[in-house]
């Protein structure tokens, strides 16, 4: 049972409408929060995220915006204070994976691979900027990130790493810098999950032989706010430097 702990709180979401960043933010209402999440086409996906979450008895609303875009990051966190008056949460969720060619191959396909960094590092870093502006005393900061950012167990992923890998460096500098304002900024280092995206990298079944327990994680393992009972303690309540 939940205590609402963050009756009162706004969280943003990127890339809710689907999967993990879905379970994130039915997590977050089931805390009590307002939830507010981005999208960049999906509209009819998000509108259903929203009223999931609207039922948990909090505010919701979706937003469109393309993280791929780092300008569009000010307009987002503007429209979310403009709507629901405050910013206490921030979690980057949204991301995209391309794979598939090794960094020698000639045909690999350098455009997608500019465009993933935009998404995964620039929008991320433009949207901690933006939200820094607005976040009070005591808010939170997470980035969804990835197992590969230290350990790669695959060919072709070298840039989806560099990308997972830059949010850590990132991420630490910005919890150096808010800490006086009593703000966190953390990486949740996820592994491999039971998501649209996890099956469109096609990489699954190569991955499972080098897990110690072959299987996806639950998104509900990774998503709550207060982590599985008897594990984690969930992504809200970990200190600076956990």
């Amino acid at each position: 049972m939940n205590d609402r702990g963050l009756e009162g709180k706004v969280a943003l979401v990127t890339g809710g409408s689907r999967g993990l960043g879905a379970a994130i933010a039915e997590a977050l209402a089931g805390e009590g929060s307002a939830v507010a999440i981005s999208y960049v086409s999906s509209g009819e996906k998000a509108q259903a995220v929203a009223e999931r979450v609207a039922a948990k008895g909090v505010q919701a609303a979706a937003f469109q915006a393309d993280q791929g875009d780092p300008a569009q990051s000010e307009g987002l966190i503007r429209e979310v204070v403009g709507t629901f008056g405050r910013l206490d949460i921030l979690v980057n969720n949204a991301a995209i994976a391309i794979q598939g060619r090794s960094i020698d191959d000639p045909a690999a396909n350098t455009a997608a691979l500019d465009r993933m960094w935009n998404t995964n590092v620039h929008g991320v870093v433009a949207n901690i900027r933006a939200a820094v502006k607005v976040l009070p005393e005591g808010g939170r900061i997470i980035t969804i990130g990835s197992g590969v950012a230290t350990r790669v167990g695959f060919p072709t992923a070298a840039d989806y790493a560099g990308t997972k890998a830059a949010i850590v460096g990132y991420s630490k500098g910005a919890a150096r810098d808010l800490g006086p304002r009593n703000i966190t900024v953390n990486v949740v280092q996820a592994g491999l999950m039971d998501t649209d995206m996890a099956a469109e990298a096609g990489v699954a079944e190569m991955l499972f032989s080098t897990l110690c327990i072959p299987r996806f994680a639950r998104l509900e393992e990774v998503g709550c706010c207060r982590g599985v009972p008897g594990q984690s303690r969930g992504f809200l309540h970990h200190r600076v430097g956990d």
